[in-house]
């Protein structure tokens, strides 16, 4: 006699094939729309489900969970963040957690270019002139950036995302420099040509641009707050792709408006959708909606380390992405 299906609540749409092989394999209940599952549509799946597919935009805290069934047993996030969940309160509840790593990394890190080409070399600027037809011809100063080789790169975060972001820098004849909760080994270091710094203080006084590509921790919460961002040259521009509570915005946007930072490029914010108006009157501010990650190929292969984690997980094993201690 074969055993029931799982019961799978999935809170947000999700790539077509993934949906299908999720039904296949699974008792899958799917969104039929693609907005975030309110705080009742979560608890009331929380206590149905034996797993709970949530995203970055779902709030899965202690609250939550302690109203969570005794059927649901595992967490099987779609991404590779897990700052939204609290992992230890789902600990103590017997409940497991794994995400997504390593997927996104290719993904982020080109983004991370992007947004330095983009604010460097004024590209949003001359987008909009285009756009609104008012181009009058080329002229030697106009739309003058900044070159984007011999420039010093300082990563905040040496990981999967920071190295690859430090492969692609060093292709374009930047000088690689990074600050890391711990060192990289020399053969890494030698292979990326990066130089660490011990003192983030001191990489951040002397970088021509900043990349922050360092986990949401209460380490790392305004790491990047006013007193480090004044430390930055006039100069510097920032870009961060990892995420918004890293930086203090609303710091960040007093020191853009009075010309103390050159320029600024983000992905995420601070307060998630509730962006600082300021940044937005700012024509030195590149703002993205979160779409670091936002590829197919990307989303799918997300979606295939969750049905791993969900299979390996239901025939009794330890799913291979499960978030353990050591690594919050």
């Amino acid at each position: 006699m074969s055993k029931p299906k799982l019961s799978v609540v999935v809170t947000r749409r999700l790539p077509e094939e993934v949906e299908t092989r999720l039904c296949e394999l699974f008792d899958a209940k799917l969104r039929g729309e693609d907005t975030p599952m309110s705080r009742g549509e979560l608890a009331e799946a929380m206590k149905s489900a034996d797993v709970l597919v949530p995203t970055i935009a779902d709030d899965i805290d202690s609250t939550l969970i302690a109203q969570a069934g005794d059927r649901l047993k595992l967490i099987a996030n779609y991404g590779a963040g897990i700052d939204h969940i609290d992992v230890a309160t789902a600990r103590q509840r017997g409940i497991l957690v794994s995400n997504t790593p390593g997927v996104l990394t290719d993904d982020t890190a080109d983004m991370t270019m992007a947004l330095m080409l983009s604010v460097l070399r004024r590209i949003p600027e001359g987008l909009a002139v285009m756009q609104e037809d008012t181009w009058e011809g080329w002229a030697p100063t106009a739309f003058l950036g900044g070159r984007v080789g011999g420039r010093r790169l300082g990563i905040l975060g040496m990981g999967r995302i920071g190295q690859a972001v430090a492969r692609r820098a060093a292709a374009f004849g930047m000088q690689v420099h990074y600050h890391n909760r711990r060192r990289l080994r020399p053969e890494i270091e030698a292979e990326l040509q990066a130089t660490y710094w011990e003192s983030l203080d001191q990489m951040v006084a002397r970088m021509d641009v900043i990349s922050v590509n360092c986990p949401a921790t209460p380490s790392t919460f305004h790491l990047m707050n006013a007193r480090r961002l004044k430390l930055m040259k006039p100069q510097a521009v920032i870009v961060n792709t990892s995420r918004g509570e890293v930086i203090d915005e609303n710091a960040l946007t007093r020191l853009l408006r009075s010309g103390d930072i050159a320029g600024a490029g983000l992905d995420v914010y601070e307060r998630g959708t509730q962006i600082n108006p300021r940044l937005r009157e700012l024509h030195n501010v590149v703002l993205l909606p979160h779409m670091g990650s936002a590829t197919r190929e990307g989303r799918v292969e997300m979606g295939e380390k969750v049905i791993i984690n969900i299979k390996t997980f239901d025939d009794g094993h330890r799913p291979p992405d499960q978030v353990v201690p050591s690594m919050l």
